[in-house]
This record gives structure tokens, C-alpha cells and sequence, in this order.
């Protein structure tokens, strides 16, 4: 089993920034290939923000992101960031780290392993 853990969500003004952490330890047999951010707001469907291949250098991201966040990796810490710059108020929702083994997308059924998530509020 892997496990999942985000941290660093928070409340910021419009054009903040913050930065979430997520750290996947355990092992289920075969190594997790993508990590990936996903969010979330009430009645709504999980959406993809960006996946990164782990160990590797592939990144891609959502549209309504992509300038402002940033995906990257620690593997010596087994660890995945999200930097988010220039925050607005619609990235207001529930993140959260997920990983898995198939592909490496923005896709919401590729990954198994989810976190708890972690809030970002983002004020205007």
C-alpha cells in the first residue's frame, strides 16, 4: 500500500502564492510511476491541476494553471510540490495529491492512492 499525505494549504489574498507538499512512502509492489494534483470544489467532480513523472522530468498541466503552478519532486524525500503563484479566487478548493502506476495525466482514474487533500482559500 502506498500512503499519501498533503500539507500546506492555507489562506491567501489574490496574487499570493503557497506552496503544497506531498510525500508518498509505503510500497505495493510495482514503483508509483506519476504523482498528480487534483482539486476540488462542493458538487463538483474532482479536476486535474498538473502530474509530474516521478524521477523523471515530464510535467503537464491544466490550462487554467499552467504559467502559475509549478510541479516538482524531491525524490530523496519521496516528495512532491506544488508551487502556486499569482493565486486567484477560483483556485479556491480542496487539493489533493494522488498517485499511481499506469499513465501520467490529468485524468482522475489513473491514480489509486489519494491523500486526505489539503484547503487553499484564496480571498479577493
Amino acid at each position: 500500500q502506498l500512503q499519501v499525505v498533503e500539507s500546506g494549504g492555507g489562506s491567501v489574498p489574490a496574487g499570493g502564492s503557497l506552496r503544497l507538499s506531498c510525500m508518498v512512502s509505503g510500497y505495493d509492489g510495482t514503483p508509483h510511476r506519476c504523482v498528480a494534483w487534483f482539486r476540488r470544489n462542493p458538487g463538483m467532480p474532482r479536476e486535474g491541476v498538473a502530474v509530474i513523472r516521478v524521477g523523471g522530468t515530464y510535467t503537464l498541466y491544466d490550462k487554467s494553471v499552467n504559467g502559475r503552478f509549478t510541479i516538482s519532486q524531491d525524490n530523496a524525500k519521496n516528495t512532491v510540490y506544488l508551487q502556486m503563484n499569482s493565486l486567484k479566487p477560483e483556485d479556491t478548493a480542496l487539493y489533493y495529491c494522488a498517485a499511481g502506476h499506469i499513465s501520467c495525466t490529468l485524468d482522475r482514474n489513473y491514480f489509486s492512492y489519494w491523500g486526505q487533500g489539503t484547503q487553499v482559500t484564496v480571498s479577493s
